[in-house]
């Protein structure tokens, strides 16, 4: 583990104990990463998008400030439930727009690895979260594979280490799971 992965998971569990200190020296050695992801996140929404990728990281930020209740382990914990938290607030904000179920006025988009973090792609956010829920449903671990390296950029070692689970079951995970995910998202909307 290098130094600055240290100093995340020690700020982390010392906020968990209720440090506010460590907190406000945390937020700044992780700014730059959730800017990241929040930026990857809206990179697949579509153009004049009124969501701004600093408010995303302001409301993530917000909304993990009020979770007194976690036990961080480490910093692949810590951007794991960021990328999750991310992903809620973009959907929610998706329905709240009145987007239809898998569509509306967004395009869709194939669910390759070589897409992900293509600049001019734009996701079907409820279209992913309801085929990720779906996927949920029969294989949770399975779903979070794809929350933590799709949403949330985590290696496989990285997500691995979170679920606790073999390098070797991540990909297999990963890849039945883009499968299944690329097949839901092919199924034309329910009327």
């Amino acid at each position: 583990m290098d130094n600055d992965s240290n100093e995340i998971t020690g700020l982390l569990i010392a906020w968990g104990k209720g440090d506010q200190t460590a907190l406000e020296r945390l937020v700044p050695v992780v700014y730059d990463e959730l800017h990241r992801l929040a930026h990857r996140y809206m990179n697949r929404e579509r153009a004049g998008h009124s969501l701004q990728t600093s408010a995303l990281v302001n409301e993530a930020y917000l909304r993990l400030v009020d979770m007194a209740d976690v036990s961080w382990q480490n910093r692949a914990h810590f951007f794991s439930i960021s990328a999750r938290l991310m992903r809620r607030i973009l959907v929610d904000f998706a329905r709240s727009r009145g987007y239809q179920k898998r569509g509306g006025n967004m395009l869709k988009v194939p669910f390759d690895e070589s897409q992900m973090s293509s600049l001019d792609q734009q996701m079907d956010f409820v279209g992913l979260d309801d085929a990720l829920n779906a996927l949920a449903v029969f294989d949770p671990r399975k779903s979070k594979v794809v929350e933590m390296r799709f949403f949330g950029g985590m290696t496989v070692e990285e997500t691995a280490e979170v679920l606790k689970i073999s390098p070797d079951t991540v990909m297999r995970d990963w890849k039945t799971a883009k499968v299944w995910l690329l097949r839901e998202l092919r199924k034309p909307p329910k009327r």
